[in-house]
């Protein structure tokens, strides 16, 4: 790709105007794949109560269904890379779109404890195919020049996928109960589906084979012998933190902050939205400052030692709901300022060819928190522990911390840098 201006604003000339329309074109479809992919995630921690009710079940009954989605999805994310690097992204985001569609309408209208679970299993498989296409997509469409500010306006989008959808599914919930909660991110899903079809000609349909093969040509380690090399591995560690800390903070708010100070749902849930649209905005901030500086691991820094602060003050002090909210809130912000360092850091050790399986096996470290964390704080809420998860989350934040700012620093000049 020819060289770009600095920033998505900016285009000096005719081709290089066209390589950023180009360029708007793919983060915005590949934003709206990712944004719809977080409603999934969040559907049910707003409604958690009201599903627990409905089957009559422990919240750690109600917790095995996000502990199914991410068994899934860990063990079939890795191999969904390989298949993006091998066949190609578009494909397979439109199939994950609508699996995820029809998963959701079984949820929904089949009943019984255990079609819900297995629903969210399918859910899981669904899930496996967005990570590893976006950040292929991104990695080797987008201009280097403006990677970072691709890599934050996806991960805004999904933030704000994970921010709007409490709202929107307690509203649905409260007109269609939470049955047609679920069947009305069935249809998002499906339309987001059909929108690829029509307008997802932009996006690559296979990556070049012969980027990989130039890649194992200068030294590059390719395949397994990448997936397990200590840098790789190190990041799929990072994220496996993250995913335990943002799953205590993400599911158990609302439900820990009533066990432990009387907080009511509502004021809860506006809190939670703060926390998770304030990390939208963060993210495009982060973004900004990834393109902007090498020390990605400085920013992350910052970031997790303001939000270990919040979670210190959720478990610990109670806060008026006004102050709640605005504590959660900055936390957010921060949090999101952390997420496009965190995906530079990942594609700083990514050879040519690798972005697929790279994300796709790093963000399985997303997966197995995912199934660690519904559990083990659920268990802690059933046993009348709240606060233990708010301690849990400060010390996988503080080990993300370490992790970030020890990690080896690639050299400037790398193999993927145009």
């Amino acid at each position: 790709m020819s060289s770009t201006s600095e920033s998505f604003g900016v285009a000096a000339g005719p081709q290089q105007a066209e390589g950023w329309r180009k360029d708007a074109k793919i983060v915005t479809l590949i934003s709206v794949v990712h944004f719809v992919s977080h409603v999934h995630i969040m559907l049910l921690p707003p409604i958690f109560g009201q599903v627990r009710e409905a089957f009559g079940v422990s919240y750690i009954d109600i917790a095995l269904a996000l502990t199914a989605f991410n068994v899934a999805s860990a063990l079939l994310q890795t191999p969904a890379g390989f298949l993006v690097d091998r066949v190609g992204p578009r494909a397979m985001l439109t199939g994950g779109l609508l699996v995820g569609a029809g998963a959701i309408a079984v949820a929904a209208l089949v009943p019984g404890y255990w079609a819900f679970i297995i629903a969210y299993a399918l859910l899981g498989v669904a899930n496996t195919v967005y990570h590893p296409a976006d950040y292929s997509i991104l990695s080797h469409t987008i201009d280097g020049k403006r990677i970072g500010k691709a890599f934050s306006i996806h991960t805004f989008a999904g933030y704000a996928g994970s921010g709007v959808t409490p709202a929107f599914v307690i509203a649905c919930a409260a007109i269609w109960d939470w049955h047609g909660a679920f069947l009305a991110a069935a249809i998002l899903s499906f339309a987001a589906a059909i929108l690829l079809v029509v307008a997802g000609h932009v996006l690559p349909k296979a990556i070049r084979k012969t980027v990989a093969s130039e890649a194992k040509e200068a030294g590059h380690k390719v395949g397994l012998d990448l997936l397990l090399s200590a840098p790789i591995l190190r990041n799929l560690f990072f994220f496996l933190c993250l995913a335990m800390a943002n799953g205590g903070i993400q599911t158990y708010t609302v439900v820990s902050q009533k066990a432990l100070y009387g907080t009511s749902a509502s004021i809860a849930n506006v809190a939670l939205s703060g926390f998770l649209l304030m990390s939208a905005l963060g993210v495009l901030l982060g973004g900004i400052i990834a393109d902007r500086t090498p020390h990605h691991e400085r920013v992350a820094a910052i970031g997790f030692a303001c939000t270990s602060t919040m979670a210190i003050l959720m478990g610990w002090v109670a806060l008026p709901g006004i102050v709640l909210v605005l504590v959660m809130s900055i936390g957010g912000l921060l949090n999101g300022m952390i997420q496009p360092s965190r995906d530079m850091m990942v594609r700083a050790v990514t050879p040519p060819g690798s972005f697929g399986k790279v994300f796709g096996f790093v963000t399985t470290g997303f997966n197995l928190g995912g199934m660690i964390a519904p559990l083990t704080y659920g268990w802690l809420m059933d046993h009348g522990q709240p606060r233990m998860i708010y301690a849990i989350v400060v010390v996988f934040i503080l080990l993300a911390l370490v992790t970030a700012v020890t990690r080896h620093k690639p050299q400037a000049s790398t193999a993927w840098t145009r």
